[in-house]
């Protein structure tokens, strides 16, 4: 044996996740918890530490250790008060190349080490955040909107995200000692994850599958649910450690401007909107006060350039504690909305409907705002004309790019804006309009508004990406030329109209059991006829079903092609061939197809002598 081989099976016997739990007194998540961790097909260590539990919780993690010897480790130590010190004792006791912390009532999705560890091992990832899917608990979402496999602190929001939920280097954590802040009741993970941001040098993201599942607990017993936990003038108090930490690893700029506004918009603002109207006199004043003290510190001209028109009505008013009441009353009324209209007038579709806030007398004005789904920055306001609480806005649709738009009604008051999706309530005489074939640089788009299933608001959908696109491909004409090509004419509509010739791409036959396609040339004829020459005599075996397929602005839109048994001429008797192809309208709805089969021997024979 080489002195190199004993090096190499460690590496090959290297644990590449530990999974550190913190645990107490939760006995009755543990086996779901631990079982989701078991489940991983990783190379794995369980390391839980027991954190002084009364409820048998010990008991139950030493049987587990016993049955899972090189798998469970359990660390048993005297009650801390928080998850920062046995999550630091479990980081202590870690040997994997990664580690991911989950807490006790949580648990795993399946394949979910499996995925990150990939993702980190090809782009050499220091953290990896996977897809977090609350239960009873809100979950954060503005960092999952994609897989991505490298983004920074700036160009992406993953900094929104502070908990420790996610996969981190361990080299890394080692390196800079990164730890978690002890003796607190809630943050030290905020902590611990700002710091191993600052030093993260590749953060990738796996957004396309639910990794991790944060649940809350029925008796309410976890620590983020007690009432305690959430004190506002505590964690105004507990965030300034996070803010300086940050501060000591970003200089002066733009990125530490993009950090801090995260911290004023989620850490500081958010404490004057329901929770300022659930204070008294003194506590409001209170919370005003260190609020202001924050800003006093960090809220550099960079950072109010970036923040919302609430949070910079909030900053002006932080010295009125009166103004700070009304826009939290503002911010936190429900926006009353009811959509009464909705038809096209030619490339626009014109929007009524009537829209206010709750409880709140007169706006400084309403407007439909266009949100792109899967695009952060795409946003089309269509300001709309006012009468009373009635809106009309005409959303020029030609102008929308290629994806899927959600509308909103947006009312202003007094600086405030505020959202509420619109479609939901509606007339019982408001319909989805047709779809629409609209004019586009270079081509056309097909626009197809829609109610979605979930909760029926209104969405457009432009160039066909979710909602099926209405047409027609039809065979007027068939007739056999030479090279055993099937001259195919046929005609052609797109939600109710004709398609422009430049819409029209290729007619592909896609074989019906093993899925193979090949493709073949269309010539656009004037209003919407086409045709095709495809060489089905030469095709290989199998059953070949046609299509048409068009480029409407979205991703390739295909149509069966449509035919009947009258249309379709009877093959010709080729001599010399080893194949038969035979066109044929399928039975039913009656669609072109074409069946190529090989002939026997006998077949052949047969062929020849007649």
């Amino acid at each position: 044996m080489s002195g190199t081989e004993p090096v190499k099976d460690a590496v090959e016997d290297a644990v590449d996740v530990s999974v550190v739990i913190p645990v107490h007194n939760c006995r009755p998540y543990l086996d779901r918890c631990l079982t989701s961790a078991l489940v991983q097909r990783v190379r794995k260590e369980i390391v839980v530490v027991d954190d002084g539990s009364t409820d048998g919780s010990g008991d139950l993690l030493d049987l587990y250790a016993a049955y899972h010897r090189d798998v469970v480790k359990v660390v048993h130590i005297e009650a801390s008060g928080g998850a920062g010190r046995p999550r630091n004792v479990g980081l202590d006791h870690a040997g994997g190349r990664y580690v991911f912390f989950c807490d006790a009532d949580d648990h795993l999705g399946p394949e979910a080490l499996e995925r990150m560890v990939a993702m980190a091992d090809r782009n050499g990832s220091d953290i990896v955040l996977g897809k977090i899917v609350g239960h009873g608990r809100r979950a954060p979402m503005s960092m999952f909107q994609r897989n991505a496999e490298r983004v920074t602190l700036a160009d992406s929001a993953v900094y929104n995200s502070l908990s420790c939920f996610k996969l981190f280097r361990r080299d890394m954590l080692e390196r800079h000692r990164i730890r978690f802040a002890e003796g607190l009741l809630v943050g030290e993970d905020i902590h611990f994850t700002v710091h191993a941001y600052c030093h993260a040098g590749v953060i990738s993201v796996v957004a396309d599958h639910d990794c991790y599942h944060l649940v809350s607990r029925p008796d309410g017993t976890s620590i983020m649910q007690r009432p305690d936990s959430r004190d506002p003038l505590a964690w105004l108090e507990m965030i300034r450690g996070p803010m300086r930490l940050m501060a000591e690893h970003v200089g002066p700029g733009p990125l530490r401007d993009h950090l801090l506004r995260r911290h004023f918009r989620l850490d500081a603002f958010a404490w004057l909107g329901q929770p300022f109207l659930e204070s008294d006199d003194v506590r409001r004043k209170e919370i005003a006060q260190e609020v202001a003290a924050l800003c006093d510190e960090w809220l550099t001209p960079g950072v109010r350039e970036r923040l919302g028109s609430t949070d910079r009505q909030r900053v002006a008013s932080l010295h009125d504690v009166e103004r700070l009441v009304r826009l939290a009353r503002i911010e936190n009324a429900t926006v009353r909305r009811r959509l009464t209209g909705l038809r096209w007038d030619g490339a626009g579709l014109v929007v009524t409907g009537t829209a206010g806030l709750r409880g709140i007398a007169g706006d400084d004005g309403v407007s439909v705002v266009l949100r792109a789904r899967h695009d952060p920055a795409g946003e089309l306001v269509v300001p709309a004309e006012r009468e009373g609480r009635r809106f009309t806005a005409r959303v020029d649709v030609a102008a929308l790019g290629s994806g899927v738009w959600d509308l909103r009604v947006a009312v202003e008051v007094e600086g405030v804006v505020r959202y509420g999706r619109l479609g939901a309530e509606r007339d019982g005489a408001v319909t989805r309009p047709a779809p629409r074939l609209l004019a586009a640089p270079g081509g056309c788009r097909v626009a197809l508004p829609y109610f979605t299933r979930d909760n029926g608001n209104l969405s457009i959908d432009v160039g066909g990406h979710v909602v099926p696109v209405p047409g027609r491909v039809r065979v007027v004409r068939t007739r056999w030329g030479l090279g055993r090509r099937l001259h195919v004419d046929g005609e052609i509509s797109v939600a109710g109209t004709t398609p422009p010739a430049s819409a029209i791409r290729r007619v592909v036959w896609r074989e019906r059991h093993t899925g193979r396609e090949r493709a073949d040339p269309v010539l656009a004829l004037p209003e919407g006829g086409f045709a095709a020459r495809p060489a089905v005599g030469r095709f290989p075996p199998g059953t070949w079903d046609a299509y048409l397929e068009l480029d409407l602005g979205g991703p390739p839109a295909r149509f069966r092609v449509e035919t009947d048994a009258g249309t379709v001429v009877a093959p010709p008797r080729w001599r010399g061939l080893l194949k038969k192809a035979r066109p044929y309208a399928t039975s039913g709805r009656g669609r072109l197809s074409a069946a190529v089969r090989r002939l026997t021997p006998e077949a052949v024979i047969r062929k020849i002598t007649l």
